[in-house]
């Protein structure tokens, strides 16, 4: 198993301070990200070793009034460490605010820890 975690937490945190890896608790702030690992598992596995591994995470962008800036810039953040983008798309929220979700994935050479993109 591979962890970029701490990594996608970086790369958040240069779109806002306020990053969390569970339901944001500070709403004062104009910008709230929640980022989760939704999927971390074997892609492929030789000689007793793992090889390769697939990582899924989502990424939730909540703003007051639009959050078409920082989902690009999430995207240029997230797109720098290797992860494509999967899926992006408004979701309805009861409270008000404008909700945001994307998903990146991508599959690494455990030992290169090379970027593939093509699964």
């Amino acid at each position: 198993m591979i962890n970029v975690k701490d990594e996608v937490y970086a790369a958040l945190c240069t779109v806002t301070d306020n990053v969390t890896d569970f339901y944001p608790r500070d709403w004062e702030k104009d910008l709230a990200i929640q980022y989760m690992e939704e999927d971390n598992k074997v892609m492929e596995y030789t000689d007793m070793k793992e090889q390769k591994a697939y990582c899924r995470y989502r990424i939730d962008i909540w703003a007051k009034k639009s959050t078409s800036a920082a989902a690009v810039a999430v995207d240029q953040a997230i797109a720098a460490l290797g992860l494509k983008r999967i899926q992006c798309m408004d979701v309805e929220d009861p409270s008000g605010l404008k909700h945001k979700q994307m998903r990146y994935e991508m599959v690494i050479d455990v030992k290169t820890k090379q970027v593939y993109h093509s699964y």
